[in-house]
């Protein structure tokens, strides 16, 4: 079908960065990967992860949503998306991913729920 595996090296390469916390190292790799499948959702995914972990939050909000241009039902770009939102102080937006997330789940997913638990966080420091 022509979209990248595990078994390309960039994106195995990308994905063992994201997992040693090597931001850079998975921009890098990913960014290389993205550049032969630029139709991969889950590439764009972690760089938009990637790219807000360096708190790097306009690179990451793109990568998140051309993830979500690529496949709408993106579970992990919807969550991720709703966590920048709110670390931007756009609350209304990450409730909008949670509903997202509440349509596209239909029964508990982790994605909905790590969401929904940042959001009551927010919504409990917001009050302080």
């Amino acid at each position: 079908m022509g979209t990248l595996t595990d078994g390309d090296p960039d994106f195995a390469a990308g994905k063992q960065a994201l997992a040693a916390n090597d931001w850079n190292g998975a921009i890098k790799a990913l960014g290389s990967a993205a550049l032969r499948d630029a139709r991969n959702a889950d590439i764009q995914n972690y760089l938009g992860y990637a790219y807000r972990r360096l708190r790097q939050l306009e690179p990451a909000f793109r990568h998140y949503r051309l993830a979500l241009v690529l496949n709408p039902r993106h579970r992990s770009a919807h969550e991720h998306l709703g966590e920048a939102s709110l670390v931007v102080g756009n609350l209304s937006q990450a409730q909008e991913h949670l509903a997202a997330l509440e349509q596209i789940c239909l029964i508990p997913c982790e994605e909905y729920e790590d969401l929904k638990r940042a959001i009551t966080e927010y919504r409990k420091s917001a009050m302080h």
